[in-house]
């Protein structure tokens, strides 16, 4: 039996006060800039997280200019050649040579886990639609193997990207290891070495601060830095390589996301799963809103212009996890809840057994026998959304939140200063740089 799933939207009067006095203020900008007679782009970001048709801050660099980009680290030869790379057209253009209007761009950012890989890729030959849309696979460095298996992908237009400034990549110098770096809790005075420890007294690991990196860089070039995204207005799917796909799991998307506005305009995003990776979904006759889960996320360019521009809040919080740097600095500095709607049944399931920086080892030991039991039963395959359903807010979730200090790792002025150069590299380095920003 469903449950009662009526939960209206919180404070509905005020918000919709706020929206008219919104509204008013934007009307008043825009017969501003026409009396000066300006065709410049505001820099306000609107504050509807729904709003995708606000007009886009185009990028100043070109992605393949690192060069031209002052205080990156020197690239070695390996990196070089990485950003050629990502300069390769998508691949299978000639087997799917448009993509649909209305398609949703994926993007699967990976590390080092090949078994996990090949698991995430053969759930995505099987979702519908797919062939619709452009796969974007974002590594984090170069691994043969894993670049090989993205290389047999044959059901849909694929880019790969890999992060030229991945620690993976400078092997005898930052962001990879230097020989005079401080470890674990040196002291630099006494042992004449460089870094700067975390909140903790721990100096940094390269391996683990390539979690953050890699998804700060990812975010900033599929948004500002691809001629294949840069007239992308709608959403973006972001899932990672230990993430299973349900057959339905982007037309429920595409739902949503033509729902969203609608039936929660004050939601930023639209997931495929719930916040709670040990969930299934409720099974009740109703969406949700909760906080925003890592698990399947999607947002258009209006959520991520506002996300850029907490960059120092990102670059500066000492913690190493991406997703915990935004749920307890960046999301609440956005001044208010940041909702994310779903479905009441997941379409996509968390698989993993082995942390990011573990690797695949000799052994590969992170999936049970080189597979995973993941029951797809009927109403996986077909979508099951409802446009009729209302929504119900989930309020006072338990996770991360304001307040939360960090569990460190991040502590280093160079992966600060580098996260914030990435922040930078697809804009001017002038007074508008959010490095200079009072954001």
């Amino acid at each position: 039996m469903a449950a009662n799933c009526k939960n209206p939207r919180p404070k509905a009067g005020a918000y919709r006060r706020f929206l008219s006095l919104v509204l008013v203020t934007l009307i008043g900008l825009l017969l501003l800039v026409v009396l000066l007679g300006t065709n410049s782009v505001s820099n306000v970001v609107s504050q509807s997280p729904n709003e995708s048709s606000v007009k886009d801050l185009r990028p100043r660099y070109n992605y393949t200019d690192y060069r031209l980009i002052p205080n990156l680290p020197i690239q070695s030869e390996l990196s070089i050649q990485l950003e050629k790379l990502n300069q390769l057209r998508p691949r299978n253009t000639d087997l799917y040579p448009k993509l649909a209007k209305n398609h949703i761009t994926i993007v699967l950012y990976v590390h080092n886990r090949p078994q996990y890989l090949k698991v995430v890729v053969e759930s995505l030959s099987k979702v519908v639609g797919i062939s619709e849309t452009l796969l974007i696979v974002s590594h984090d460095g170069y691994f043969e193997e894993m670049n090989k298996i993205v290389e047999g992908i044959k059901f849909c237009q694929v880019k790969q990207i890999f992060a030229p400034y991945s620690p993976h990549v400078f092997p005898d110098s930052f962001p990879g290891v230097s020989p005079n770096d401080c470890k674990d809790k040196d002291d630099a005075a006494k042992k004449h070495c460089v870094g700067k420890p975390d909140q903790y007294g721990n100096h940094r690991s390269p391996k683990i601060v390539s979690l953050k990196h890699h998804w700060w860089w990812m975010m900033n070039t599929v948004w500002d830095g691809l001629k294949e995204t840069e007239g992308h207005t709608g959403h973006i799917l972001f899932i990672e390589e230990d993430h299973f796909i349900f057959p339905n799991a982007y037309r429920n998307l595409q739902k949503l996301a033509a729902l969203k506005p609608k039936l929660c305009p004050d939601c930023y995003a639209a997931n495929l799963a719930p916040s709670d990776v040990n969930s299934r979904g409720e099974n009740w006759d109703c969406l949700i809103a909760e906080r925003m889960g890592n698990v399947g996320y999607s947002f258009n360019r209006t959520v991520w212009r506002k996300i850029h521009t907490k960059a120092r809040e990102f670059c500066l919080f000492d913690e190493y996890n991406w997703d915990i740097t935004m749920w307890a600095t960046v999301y609440p500095s956005f001044g208010g809840p940041v909702y994310t709607l779903r479905g009441p049944k997941t379409s996509a399931v968390h698989f993993g057994k082995c942390g990011l920086h573990q690797g695949h080892g000799e052994k590969g030991v992170c999936i049970d026998n080189g597979a995973v039991n993941i029951a797809v039963e009927d109403v996986d395959k077909v979508v099951n959304i409802n446009s009729k359903w209302e929504v119900r807010f989930s309020e006072n979730q338990p996770g991360y939140k304001a307040g939360f200090k960090g569990w460190g790792g991040w502590g280093d002025e160079r992966d600060r200063a580098l996260c914030l150069k990435f922040a930078e590299m697809h804009h001017f380095t002038s007074t508008d740089s959010v490095l200079s920003s009072d954001d």
